[in-house]
Order: structure tokens, then sequence, then C-alpha cells
């Protein structure tokens, strides 16, 4: 019993002693992120400015491809409709 109290009361030391913050450089950390943090948070006095060369031109081709290719699959899905929907009338007559 005696030892249980002697490494609770141990115990209770030690986490009191890790929670002291008695050194200069975690003071000195802290400034350093504040200062960091008011100089992001300053106004910007620059105004935008549009770089002409930095100009994205679009190849087209590629799209118009795809198009075609969607176009033509969704043709022969609406003929293969179409035929299954005569096959069925068919059937049903």
């Amino acid at each position: 019993m005696k030892f249980r109290i002697a490494a609770a009361a141990t115990a209770s030391l030690a986490l009191a002693a890790c929670g002291s913050a008695d050194d200069a450089s975690t003071e000195a950390e802290a400034n350093t992120v504040e200062v960091a943090a008011d100089e992001a948070m300053e106004p910007v006095t620059e105004e935008p400015v549009v770089d002409e060369e930095a100009a994205i031109e679009e190849d087209t081709a590629a799209i118009e491809a795809e198009a075609a290719t969607v176009e033509a699959a969704g043709d022969e899905a609406a003929a293969t409709a179409a035929a299954a929907m005569d096959a069925m009338s068919e059937d049903g007559q």
C-alpha cells in the first residue's frame, strides 16, 4: 500500500514538472510565430498584372473527337433500342 502511495506521489510530481515553461526558447518560438502571422495579415498594396505570355491556348481537336465518338455511340444505342422494340412488337403479334 505504501508503494502505491509513493508511486502516485512520484507520478504527480513528474507530471507537475513537465508543465513548467521556464525555458526562454519556448517563449521565443511563440514570438516568431506571431511575427510571421502579423506579416501575413498586412494589407496587399500591389495590383494584379496580366501576363500575356501565360495565355493558355486550348486544343479543341481532342474534345471534338471525343464528342463525335460519344455521339456515334449514342446513335448506335438508339438504333439498337429501335431494333429491340421492333423485335418485341413482332413477337407480341
